[in-house]
């Protein structure tokens, strides 16, 4: 699994443990929906810029949206 979709499961993941929409998500990280949901199907890469927004918005560290998981290694 590549860096992009080890983010998408994770930003994807951790969104929903925290109950929040795309649309939530996006408002709070200053960003599209429409790109939150292009970035959880691994469409587009995010910048280092968005990754950090992301993080911010749900209240992570960037690096565990980069994290893969222990059956994905």
């Amino acid at each position: 699994m590549d860096l992009k979709e080890v983010m998408a499961v994770n930003l994807r993941r951790t969104r929903h443990d925290k109950n929040m929409t795309q649309e939530e998500l996006a408002d709070r990280a200053s960003l599209s929906a429409r790109y939150i949901g292009a970035i959880e199907r691994a469409d587009v890469s995010a910048s280092v810029t968005v990754l950090g927004q992301i993080a911010d918005a749900l209240g992570i560290e960037a690096g565990e949206l980069l994290k893969p998981s222990e059956g994905s290694r």
